[in-house]
């Protein structure tokens, strides 16, 4: 079955918003036992502090670990997201914003995208993919 891009208001476009916003409330509450299951036990995965890490237990120890409880208002811009699969495969591509602390604990805008890759297994969406990253700087 072909992938196509899937327009706002899609019943598959709506489950990869949903997906994300189970993980941006996980993210924000450092709660990583709920976040597990949103992931497959065979993730392949890269991010700003993890290489390429290959199962849900190393991604949670080489990136969530490092990353989710030095942050805050960790945010996915819904709006902006742009979704391309098909019933049983989404690949979801969206911008996120968070806020980091400085040494003096001044906050500063760490802004990042995220490209994740979604299955239907056992009747849900489990990421089989992610890959979280800071936006390149401007200038």
């Amino acid at each position: 079955m072909p992938a196509s891009v899937l327009p706002d208001g899609h019943p598959l476009t709506e489950a990869a918003r949903a997906w994300l916003a189970a993980l941006q409330r996980c993210v924000r509450a450092v709660d990583y036992a709920a976040a597990r299951p949103l992931f497959a036990p065979d993730v392949q995965a890269f991010g700003t502090h993890a290489a390429v890490v290959s199962g849900r237990d190393l991604l949670e120890r080489e990136q969530w670990q490092h990353i989710w409880p030095t942050i805050r208002e960790f945010t996915f811009r819904l709006a902006e997201m742009r979704c391309v699969g098909h019933e049983e495969m989404l690949g979801a591509i969206v911008p996120w914003d968070s806020l980091g602390a400085g040494p003096d604990g001044t906050a500063f805008p760490r802004p990042g995208r995220a490209t994740i890759i979604l299955v239907l297994r056992g009747g849900r969406w489990v990421a089989v993919h992610s890959h979280f990253s800071l936006a390149p700087s401007a200038g």
